[in-house]
């Protein structure tokens, strides 16, 4: 190459490096002048409702006050009012609201400051809430619940429930594992230097403890016999066995006779037949013809028997230290029925009839769970069956895993 050539290929090289350079500037200039876009992060708070987007009017519910006293003090109309009170039926009745529950009203940040939604916490779990968009929706929510798993140890002084409120812990557990060693352990008759071990969730929202999930595994050693407790699901239903998989819990009949109907169920305000008075029935009449056997539904101890005023001629029975039962306005009482005397399961204990405050041949019959009447037709119990000879090698895994479990526990004790 001449050297004037090798001159004009340096000028061409430098001048294209310096449109280059130019090019680059220009580029970086323009790139500046478009403005720095920064997104905004929404925030929502507990109810799912954008936080600054609305005016919120917030309460407790005072006694006797309804939905229409609500609403009304928040200048919302009164045929929207309405509209809401009768949709919402299908889903909650807003009769049902209580006394010191928290409220929120929330109304749009328009010059009428309209109504947008209505949050009724029916719990410290669920609430209500009532939302007008295009249309009115109704619906129950659900609040995220986070299950931490705890232990809990002791050794009892007096009682369980007064042990487990000495550590501060939750009184609601000494329920919990009564029910879990209703049919090993009488309650009544725990002693001074028993111990008792659970492991258990415990169900927190928002950092705030809202209740008692499942104990996983428990132990109770009472008067120096050690008695466990195994949560197993078999089969979708989840129930406790001890250590050779056997069930803790035995089941009860499904009804103490055979009868013809259910006369009356078990109901909070039932207009009484004789008294002609709204008065809660805290029991289920079976109707039937007088003399139908009557049987025990479970095994248990008769505690009380002969006449009961306006109940007639009745039994008692207790089960254990958490179910007791009774039968009412019989005619007549089986052999041996007596206070004291042990009975089984199905065993003939009386014989229907209208003895008492009756206007006509049934059984009164009436269950309670840890002193408190409740409906018998709702209660859930065990199955009391062993665990499947087929999900065996399943169960003794989980039992080895929740022994560890519990060992690791009280190692941190």
């Amino acid at each position: 190459m001449s050297k004037s050539n090798s001159q004009l290929f340096r000028i061409t090289y430098l001048l294209y490096g310096i449109s280059i350079a130019l090019l680059l500037i220009s580029c970086s200039t323009e790139s500046d002048k478009i403005p720095l876009v920064i997104e905004k992060k929404i925030e929502y708070d507990k109810f799912g409702f954008v936080a600054d987007s609305f005016k919120i009017e917030e309460g407790m519910i005072r006694k006797n006050e309804t939905l229409a006293d609500i609403l009304t003090n928040s200048q919302i109309d009164y045929n929207l009012i309405t509209k809401i009170y009768n949709s919402s039926k299908p889903i909650f009745d807003f009769r049902k609201i209580r006394p010191n529950k928290n409220y929120r009203v929330y109304k749009n940040q328009d010059s009428l400051n309209s109504f947008h939604a209505f949050v009724y916490e029916i719990d410290k779990t669920k609430y209500l809430k009532v939302n007008l968009e295009d249309s009115l929706k109704v619906e129950i929510s659900k609040r995220e619940i986070q299950t931490i798993e705890k232990s809990v140890t002791g050794v009892i002084n007096s009682s369980l429930y007064e042990t487990l409120l000495e550590q501060n812990s939750s009184i609601v557990l000494a329920g919990n594992l009564a029910e879990i060693f209703a049919w090993q352990i009488d309650f009544y008759t725990i002693q001074k230097g028993d111990q008792f071990f659970a492991v258990y969730e415990e169900l927190f929202v928002d950092d705030e403890s809202v209740g008692i999930g499942e104990v996983l595994v428990a132990k109770f050693i009472h008067k120096n016999n050690p008695f466990h407790a195994f949560l197993f699901d078999q089969n979708e239903r989840k129930e406790y066995f001890d250590e050779d998989g056997n069930s803790l819990q035995k089941e009860f009949l499904k009804a103490p006779l055979k009868y013809k109907r259910i006369s009356s169920h078990y109901s909070g305000r039932r207009l009484h037949p004789i008294l002609r008075v709204y008065r809660p029935h805290r029991g289920i009449d079976y109707a039937a013809a007088i003399g139908t056997p009557v049987q025990a539904v479970g095994d248990g101890i008769i505690i009380k028997v002969g006449r009961d005023g306006a109940a007639g001629k009745m039994v008692k029975i207790k089960h254990n230290s958490v179910y007791s039962s009774a039968y009412l306005h019989l005619s007549g009482y089986g052999k041996g029925i007596k206070r004291g005397a042990r009975v089984k399961q199905g065993q003939l204990i009386g014989y229907v009839g209208s003895t008492g405050r009756s206007t006509g041949p049934h059984l009164d019959f009436r269950f309670w769970k840890n002193g408190s009447l409740v409906n018998y037709l709702r209660q859930k119990f065990p199955s009391s069956k062993a665990v499947a000879d087929s999900n065996l090698f399943e169960y003794n895994i989980l039992k080895d895993s929740l022994l560890t479990t519990m060992q690791n526990h009280l190692a941190l004790k």
